[in-house]
């Protein structure tokens, strides 16, 4: 395949990021800082909670802990090395550590969409099928959900990184955004990046259509029977339960759509990365605070166990 250039092959890319903010780099930093503070306390604290207190230990808690595993490493995938650039003027980033990074953040990001999707089913079993609930979500079934949502993830970061590989870059090396992104390394290859473009709006969409068809078919079932219940504190119950995978469900899609069902464009990119900083900072850190705020187990264990630490003390 022909190159679009002469030049000699690059060794290195520069990750140009939010430089176009000039003298806002700092208060960047600042943000991205506390965000980044508070996703590892949150989500550490909410997997260490389910650890220790055995009333957690359920289907629901243990696809809780996977999430916030998840979440973990996709904001420890990216946010550390913003946070060195937004301060350093040297922005360079090695090909292979490039590549590394986007091999890691497209297997957390579709494994969470496999997860986000079998906690859907786990709701739909627990409110529609309850006298199945054990046998169908047994331990078993659930840890091969979430190996499954695992394998999904590095299976498409497999494929993806491997179509990336096959570009030589020899031209400018300027990445237009704040981690490697595929559409903007892509623009940046020598030869025709078109399959890389292509591959990438086809697996991201079938992944996408795939879990969000599976949400939405899950919830389809839960609301027509929460509707048929005739009791008014089982609905309740029923659409409180749902209510938080819900909300962390319309915020992770919601930003993943508008990135990947479309073709990317170098006028897009701007957009792209505030719906970049969505899903891998700004998600990472609501979801222990969504379920953990709608969660009267959560928010009870916490207190009970905030009582326990108050009265050794005294």
């Amino acid at each position: 395949m022909a190159a679009k250039g002469n030049g000699t092959l690059s060794t290195h890319f520069v990750l140009l990021g939010f430089s176009e903010q000039g003298n806002g780099q700092v208060v960047l930093f600042v943000v991205f800082l506390v965000i980044y503070v508070v996703t590892l306390l949150g989500n550490a604290g909410l997997l260490l909670l389910i650890r220790l207190v055995a009333q957690l230990h359920t289907p629901m808690y243990f696809f809780l802990s996977s999430l916030s595993f998840l979440d973990l490493c996709c904001s420890s995938c990216i946010t550390p090395r913003l946070l060195r650039d937004l301060l350093d003027e040297d922005k360079v980033i090695s090909h292979a550590a490039c590549f590394t990074q986007f091999y890691f953040y497209v297997a957390f990001a579709t494994a969470e969409c496999y997860l986000l999707a079998a906690m859907a089913y786990d709701r739909y079993v627990a409110i529609c099928r309850p006298l199945l609930y054990s046998l169908s979500m047994s331990r078993g079934i659930c840890v091969l959900l979430v190996a499954g949502s695992g394998l999904a993830g590095v299976t498409n970061a497999t494929l993806h990184t491997g179509l990336a590989l096959r570009l030589s870059f020899c031209g400018p090396n300027a990445i237009h955004h704040f981690y490697c992104e595929g559409p903007p390394l892509f623009a940046l290859s020598c030869v025709d990046p078109a399959p890389n473009e292509l591959g990438m709006f086809v697996m991201a969409g079938f992944h996408l259509a795939a879990t969000i068809l599976a949400i939405l078919l899950s919830y389809a079932f839960i609301l027509a029977a929460v509707l048929g219940t005739r009791s008014a504190a089982g609905k309740r119950k029923a659409f409180s339960t749902c209510a938080s995978h819900l909300a962390a469900v319309v915020l992770f899609y919601g930003s993943l759509v508008s990135m990947y069902c479309r073709r990317s464009s170098r006028s897009s990119w701007e957009r792209d990365k505030v719906a970049s900083v969505f899903y891998t900072m700004v998600t990472p850190m609501l979801n222990p605070f969504i379920y953990s705020l709608r969660n009267q187990e959560v928010k009870a264990e916490v207190c009970r166990l905030m009582g326990r630490k108050h009265s050794a003390e005294i």
